[in-house]
Order: structure tokens, then C-alpha cells, then sequence
């Protein structure tokens, strides 16, 4: 059974999709440790409900995002995890942590990448006039949001959509294909070599699974 370390800042709802496909042996995993860089954010609770240890590591407390880094890897390194997922985790990571986990660290963006990476995301796609938006799992490199597509999910936008209507329309999405490439990674069939993404040892296409 692998070790799952989660990393967030937010709500936590992809972080309760994770738990729940844990707890129902959906993945063969198990979440070991929940690290937020916020007090008080809901994910925390959701930990706690499932009996996970939590830690809340303030960047405001540190003076550069390289010493925040090291506090965070010092912790995240005690459990020895196999998988580290970055859940709604609102950092942009130095390069010696992501090299650190290089291969074993995944990020879920709400676009369809290398469309919109950044910040507000589903506003842009409104605003861009998008018949269609989407979110992205990749492996984690040292390019913002650029690493190893491994599967994307799309959804409409509606011509009365707000931005929250998108949101949620996405989270639903993201709440079926994380625990899906969480499992693959836990069975041993999703691995990154040499900047690309593999599954069961055939290349994913660079914009992912399924889409050849």
C-alpha cells in the first residue's frame, strides 16, 4: 500500500475525493499526512474527520519560499511517502523541491492545459468567449503548470454560465479523475521518464490519456 502525503491550502474537496476512494480500497493507498500552508481551512477538518495527522506550515513565518520549502520537505520527508499530491495548494514551488520529488508528485489545474495556467482560470475561459474548459493532472516539474499531461477532462460553457456555474461543473470532474490517476500511480502503471508521462510503459500523448 503506498503512503500519500496531500498538500493544500483551500476547502479540501478533492482532498475528501482522495480519502473516500482510500477508505472504499478504490486506490490502493493511503493518506498519511495533510500539510496546509493556512490555518483554519476546511481541508484541515476534513483530515481530522478521517483521523489524519495535519500540519500547518505558514509561509508567512518564513523569510524566503526556499527555507519555507525545506520546512515543508522536512515534514513531508518523516512519513517517507511514495506519492505527494498538491490539492488546491497555492505555492509555487521552488526548484530543489520539486527535484526532490520529481516523479512523484502530482498537481491537478483547473484548465486544459498548456491553455490558461495561473490563477482564474475559469474566469479567462469565460471571458476568452470558450465553448469549453477543463482541468488537467500532470506530474509536477520545475515549469509552472507545465509538467507531463496525464489526463484532462472537459466541460460546456453555457452562454449564461457564471464563473461559479464553470467551478462547479469542473470540481465534479476533478472529484472522479484524481482518485483515478492516483490509483494508476498506486498500482504501479503511471510513472514520468524522461519529461513524459507513461501508462502501463506506453507514451500518454502530450495533451493525455485517451486523446490520440
Amino acid at each position: 500500500m503506498k503512503k500519500i502525503v496531500v498538500l493544500v491550502s483551500g476547502s479540501g474537496s478533492n482532498l475528501q475525493a482522495i480519502i473516500d476512494a482510500c477508505q472504499q480500497h478504490q486506490i490502493n493507498g493511503q493518506v498519511v499526512a495533510v500539510i496546509s500552508n493556512k490555518a483554519g481551512v476546511y481541508a484541515l477538518e476534513r483530515a481530522s474527520q478521517a483521523n489524519i495527522p495535519t500540519h500547518v506550515i505558514s509561509h508567512h513565518d518564513y523569510p524566503s519560499r526556499e527555507i519555507f520549502d525545506q520546512a515543508v520537505a522536512t515534514i513531508i520527508d518523516t512519513y517517507h511517502p511514495d506519492l505527494i499530491i498538491l490539492a488546491g495548494y497555492m505555492r509555487i514551488l521552488t526548484p530543489d523541491f520539486v527535484d526532490h520529488y520529481a516523479g512523484k508528485m502530482l498537481n491537478i489545474h483547473p484548465s486544459l492545459l498548456p491553455k490558461y495556467p495561473g490563477l482564474h482560470t475559469h474566469r479567462r475561459a469565460i471571458e476568452a468567449g470558450d465553448s469549453e474548459h477543463g482541468t488537467t493532472i500532470h506530474f509536477v516539474t520545475q515549469e509552472l503548470d507545465g509538467g507531463p499531461i496525464i489526463l484532462q477532462a472537459k466541460v460546456p460553457i453555457f452562454a449564461d454560465d457564471e464563473e461559479q456555474d464553470v467551478i462547479d461543473r469542473i470540481l465534479v470532474q476533478e472529484h472522479q479523475i484524481y482518485p483515478l490517476v492516483i490509483k494508476w500511480f498506486c498500482d504501479n502503471r503511471l510513472k514520468m521518464l524522461n519529461d513524459a508521462a507513461y501508462l502501463d510503459d506506453k507514451r500518454i500523448p502530450a495533451s493525455g490519456y485517451g486523446d490520440e
